[in-house]
């Protein structure tokens, strides 16, 4: 057969053997937007004059980018989308609820073998579960939502090796950023990306999510991995239809293998203004720092929480600086305030927005100053992405953010490996 993963699930959604560089007509399994692209979506769809969606529990919409609203405008927007998810009787996940891609999960739309489109660009996040999950223009979505089907050009596949055991202190977002660097921001353009390794084996479900997420920054279409026993065991727990396992051939043609031994890897640091520039976090220690933000679809997850915890527990964060800590949804941040890490976090000096995506995307919470550093958890650095294009953003893992919360400047987070 020879085909891999993304070949298969193109193939058997477009209903015949799918190559890469082939063109396809796809049936699509789930489709989601967000507050930042649904109006758009709505606009499209409208403009077809059609009188319903293809099939209502194929789509939902989430309120998350700028929740609660910050300005009338993004009100109105919100107001859009409550009234086309009345008017059809969609799946809307209001503000509180989280950050689409956490959100989409827990309440299960997606399993293994899906076709997945969002009107985001980390909907490669899905990956983790074994689909087939890419983000699209809005109009591209509408389509979907019309006709439950679009067109795609099939991939060239990346196959990625991690292998090794991940050192103490160091964590998923250290793997994925070390890839990154090495990659390239678009050194995998429209390509799939599938991961294997003993890396991979090892990590939590909540591991793989953030490796999945940041597919994208590596230029990929998508980033998929293989089911395995956590994988069916975290679809049990969440989702409400059957898992359809999907594994590339043994002689599946890859257009490059990159092999990682990532035994010996630091902690890494994406420095301004690319995420492809990828440092140590011995060479960029010291650095000041004015905020720290610990959340995002990326690393907002109750493991990330639990790691910071660890760390800022029966401490105080550095004087002047602004420690933001941002559930990636509402049963992570009442899981958080179970297990008291919400406790810790005000403790410590920080303050916990409500779930969404929060100071990340820079429309309103946690805006930083002209000249402020800030290390981030989440998966973008570009000039202007916490809402200044005249400040710098640092990428890294909630172990080095939330040590260097305690400093005020970037700091080893293995200074702390008795708490980790």
């Amino acid at each position: 057969m020879r085909q891999t993963i993304a070949e298969k699930i193109l193939s058997e959604h477009g209903g015949g053997k799918a190559r890469a560089g082939d063109i396809v007509i796809a049936k699509v399994d789930f489709c989601l937007g967000q507050d930042g692209t649904s109006g758009m979506i709505i606009d499209s769809f409208r403009k077809m004059g059609l009188d319903d969606v293809f099939r209502k529990e194929m789509f939902c919409m989430v309120i998350d980018h700028s929740a609660p609203s910050p300005s009338i405008g993004v009100s109105a927007i919100h107001d859009k989308m409550r009234t086309f998810a009345r008017e059809h009787g969609i799946k809307l996940h209001d503000i509180g609820s989280g950050v689409c891609h956490q959100v989409v999960m827990e309440k299960g739309y997606v399993t293994c073998g899906d076709l997945v489109l969002g009107a985001d660009s980390h909907t490669c996040t899905y990956g983790a579960v074994n689909a087939l999950s890419t983000g699209v223009g809005s109009t591209d979505l509408a389509i979907a939502l019309a006709s439950g089907k679009n067109w795609f050009k099939v991939p060239e596949t990346m196959k990625i090796v991690a292998d090794g055991s991940l050192p103490k202190g160091v964590f998923a977002k250290d793997a994925i950023l070390h890839m990154i660097g090495d990659i390239g921001a678009a050194g995998a353009t429209y390509r799939s990306v599938e991961f294997y390794g003993k890396v991979m084996n090892a990590l939590s479900m909540d591991g793989r999510f953030t490796i999945a997420n940041m597919a994208v920054e590596m230029g990929a279409k998508c980033g998929i991995m293989k089911s395995d026993r956590k994988v069916i065991e975290w679809l049990k727990k969440h989702s409400v239809r059957p898992p359809r396992p999907v594994e590339a051939d043994e002689d599946a043609r890859y257009v490059e293998v990159r092999e990682y031994d990532l035994s010996e890897l630091s902690p890494q640091v994406a420095c301004p203004h690319t995420v492809d520039n990828v440092r140590n976090v011995e060479d960029v220690e010291g650095t000041r720092i004015n905020e720290v933000l610990i959340g995002t679809c990326t690393n907002g997850r109750l493991e990330d929480l639990e790691i910071a915890a660890r760390i800022l527990k029966g401490r105080k964060v550095a004087s002047g600086l602004k420690l933001i800590i941002t559930p990636a949804s509402r049963k992570i941040y009442l899981d958080a305030l179970k297990k008291g890490y919400v406790e810790v976090f005000i403790n410590a000096g920080g303050i916990v927005n409500n779930p969404g995506c929060g100071p990340c995307v820079g429309t309103h919470q946690g805006v930083l100053a002209d000249g402020e550093n800030a290390f981030s958890t989440a998966n973008r650095n570009f000039k202007g992405r916490m809402g200044n294009p005249n400040a710098n953003i640092y990428l890294g893992s909630p172990a080095t953010a939330a040590a260097t919360a305690l400093e005020g400047k970037i700091t080893d987070p293995r200074e702390h490996r008795r708490r980790l």
